[in-house]
């Protein structure tokens, strides 16, 4: 497996739509691969394609917690089929936007549907943590960061401070 670069803002592929895969093959089931080692070496719980310059519908997944065994997701072409009107707040973060969090609505159940690294159709009914970081992962694929979501204000004042954080460690590595 490779570690892959992990894109911050404000990279322009972040932005980008991720194009469908139409063939799911084993180049596919070795980047989804090596996008959850990439993840797990971030210590997140999500990745995208976009996040690692990949402009393709992949996503994978992994909210177990510290203490409990790595329970890994791999979709291809994920998108959200239903969900319920309720909303949960959940404070969220990302690794294209290193070290800064936000509360964000999300949906508080959602099934999505999508293709296994195999090229089988799945579908999966999640609600807490994965619910939110499903929502979170397929909004990347979109071009939608969880910043999208917040005030200007806000969003202006997190990337301000995302900025101020860069110069410093800039300053100190020089």
């Amino acid at each position: 497996m490779t570690k892959l670069t992990i894109y911050e803002i404000p990279e322009p592929v972040l932005r980008q739509k991720a194009e469908p895969v139409e063939n799911v093959d084993s180049t596919i089931a070795k980047t989804l691969a090596d996008m959850l080692e990439t993840m797990y070496a971030g210590h997140g719980v999500g990745l995208a394609g976009n996040q690692v310059g990949l402009l393709q519908r992949l996503v994978v997944v992994d909210c177990a917690g510290e203490d409990e065994k790595p329970n890994p997701i791999k979709l291809v072409n994920p998108r959200i089929i239903a969900h319920s009107e309720d909303k949960v707040c959940h404070n969220e973060g990302c690794l294209s936007i290193p070290k800064e969090y936000a509360d964000v609505d999300r949906y508080e159940t959602v099934i999505v549907a999508y293709q296994d690294e195999y090229g089988q159709n799945q579908q999966i009914a999640a609600d807490g943590l994965l619910a939110v970081a499903l929502q979170h992962e397929i909004d990347h694929l979109d071009g939608i960061l969880f910043i999208d979501y917040l005030s200007k204000l806000k969003r202006d004042k997190l990337l301000r401070h995302l900025e101020k954080k860069r110069r410093q460690k800039m300053e100190e590595e020089q």
